[in-house]
């Protein structure tokens, strides 16, 4: 049985992981320098990019020969 492969190549995904690591560092750093609330956008695009890399395991860990759920 083959796995499914994702959306993401190796290197996008890599850098997704960095991306995702560098804003979910940041938020609180920025949260305690800032005096507004600019760090909930670093936390937004954590969330986003982490939805992201869960989307492309998901994608990876199903079978090659599934169909795809509409």
């Amino acid at each position: 049985m083959q796995q499914g492969s994702g959306f993401l190549t190796p290197r996008q995904r890599r850098l997704a992981w960095l991306g995702f690591l560098l804003a979910a560092v940041q938020a609180p750093v920025a949260a305690r320098f800032a005096s507004d609330d600019s760090w909930l956008f670093s936390l937004c695009v954590a969330l986003m990019v982490a939805t992201v890399i869960i989307a492309d395991d998901a994608g990876r860990r199903r079978p090659a020969d599934a169909t795809p759920v509409e």
